[in-house]
């Protein structure tokens, strides 16, 4: 039996979860996956890691085949993702449709969660949507930081305050039992993401990476991929 050694965004952690239960389950090799914030886990391929299958931001991506850690012709763009909101289910939905309503419910939060904007996409994404409603300021103590999105939507799932958000990427939201996703940033904001795929070019498991980019990409899967939150070309 193959160990096959995944690294992937947080943002791909659900798909990546229901494509490695099918692989196990029908080639008898067993998956060792890790999930963080983008930058991490680039971080964690730079500094020597062994690895199979990297999944990250398509600029990471790129950086990754440029320093010769991943094979360019390996590289696979699974689709585009989008940045929402979030309460915790059973909570009402607040108002996000508009920047200046989306601007007053960011005011009246008890707690906003996101990613750690130190190392991943949505956490950068969040700030600069503070800084651009002019709140950053007025909202920094009640901002909490988690490694990556799906940590931030458990957190807030689990939690028992009154009027917290959550903002993160919508593949990181919709997956998550506990939360409810509210909505879409306003277009304004949006700053959306491609996520890509590739094998490493020192890959020690390299058919069975194809193999489980194959799975990933295959047309069946398409539907998993967009139920989770991916926008994906024609």
């Amino acid at each position: 039996m193959a160990v096959l050694r995944v690294l992937s965004a947080g943002a791909a952690q659900a798909v990546c979860e229901q494509v490695i239960a099918g692989f196990e389950r029908e080639t008898g090799h067993r998956v060792e996956a890790a999930y963080g914030a983008v930058g991490a886990m680039k971080a964690r391929m730079v500094g020597g890691e062994p690895v199979d299958v990297i999944i990250l931001s398509a600029q990471l991506i790129q950086d990754l085949v440029s320093g010769g850690l991943v094979a360019v012709s390996s590289v696979t763009d699974i689709g585009k993702v989008g940045t929402g909101v979030a309460v915790r289910a059973g909570t009402p939905l607040p108002e996000v449709r508009s920047r200046e309503a989306l601007r007053a419910n960011i005011l009246a939060a008890s707690v906003i969660v996101c990613p750690d904007p130190a190392t991943a996409t949505a956490g950068k994404i969040v700030m600069k949507l503070m800084e651009r409603l002019g709140v950053a300021s007025q909202v920094e103590d009640r901002m909490q930081f988690f490694p990556n999105g799906n940590a931030a939507m458990h957190w807030l799932a689990a939690s028992s305050g009154n009027f917290e958000l959550g903002i993160t990427q919508n593949t990181e939201i919709l997956p998550i039992k506990g939360v409810t996703y509210v909505g879409p940033l306003p277009d304004e904001f949006q700053m959306k993401t491609v996520y890509t795929a590739g094998i490493a070019a020192r890959a020690t498991q390299a058919e069975l990476a194809r193999e489980f980019l194959r799975r990933l990409m295959a047309p069946e899967f398409r539907p998993s991929l967009i139920s989770a939150g991916y926008e994906i070309d024609a």
